[in-house]
């Protein structure tokens, strides 16, 4: 298989390779710290590679503030655009494999039906539009990859959804929540799991793909079932978008066809609840 290098390791996904690869003692896989592992600093990720020498490297670094990337145009741009396309560069020149974490938030949501990998992808913020700006660059740059789409990621590591809802229910007796936009929670562990799966078993079918915990829920819905497993007493209010607003416009409906990776890969995919039992139980 060979050394597998890992970038933006300190982060909420990076924590989460890092547990899995512990649990199935996957011993050639690297965190470089962020300083030696800057996406953005090509001299320094040439010195890594050339260190290394990695046959596969895993792209978890990623501007992922949503609505401060409306302001943050350029930042967000250079860190999901330029700094993937640093990284295909590198692989290309390294004969290295190319596994990148996007979004489902390259695609605009309108429509309600399961989004397939070929489909369209027209960002409605700036956050999906520098991510699909990154795939592009990629793609372009270099063939050995894997492009995996994920949604609404959480864990108990790092800021997210589910911890700020659990400390939220400690300091309230009642929230409001939007129930208008559907989608699919996924546990980074799952994803972790996913990506280490697809390393070992790869057979070259490169390309894009979706990956995200099964079922579909709203915001609101997901709430409740936090509070639910984790037996919190908060009254929830389910409201419209309209009555939050947000700098950024989020997809309306962001659930995705993951039959290509379950095919391609023989994997077995946690519905959505199940896995939010198995982070809460973690993270108590």
């Amino acid at each position: 298989m060979g050394k597998i290098l890992v970038f933006g390791g300190s982060g909420q996904l990076g924590h989460c390779l890092k547990t899995v690869a512990d649990r199935v003692n996957f011993s050639e896989i690297e965190f470089p710290t962020e300083k030696d592992a800057n996406i953005l600093n090509e001299e320094g990720l040439k010195q890594l590679f050339e260190k290394y020498q990695p046959k596969y490297a895993i792209n978890c670094a990623a501007y992922t503030a949503v609505d401060k990337a409306e302001d943050e145009v350029e930042l967000a741009r250079q860190v999901n655009r330029d700094g993937a396309a640093n990284l295909a560069k590198l692989c290309r020149n390294y004969d290295c494999t190319l596994v990148h974490v996007s979004t489902d938030f390259v695609f605009d949501g309108n429509v309600p039906k399961l989004l397939a990998e070929e489909d369209i992808a027209t960002p409605v913020n700036v956050y999906g539009l520098t991510k699909l700006e990154g795939e592009q660059a990629i793609t372009a740059e270099w063939e050995k990859h894997y492009i995996l789409r994920t949604s609404w990621l959480y864990s108990e590591f790092g800021n997210n959804f589910v911890k700020t809802m659990l400390k939220l229910g400690a300091e309230r007796t009642e929230l409001n929540v939007i129930a208008d936009q559907v989608g699919t929670p996924t546990y980074a562990i799952d994803l972790a799991a996913a990506i280490l799966n697809v390393i070992q078993h790869d057979e070259h079918q490169y390309g894009i793909y979706h990956y995200s915990n099964e079922g579909v829920t709203s915001w609101f819905d997901f709430a409740k079932g936090i509070f639910d497993i984790a037996e919190v007493n908060i009254k929830v209010n389910p409201i419209k978008s309209s009555e939050y607003i947000t700098k950024a416009i989020r997809p309306a409906f962001s659930v995705m066809d993951k039959s290509k990776i379950k095919s391609t890969f023989k994997l077995e995919i946690p519905y959505w609840r199940d896995s939010l039992i198995a982070c809460i139980n973690a993270l108590k």
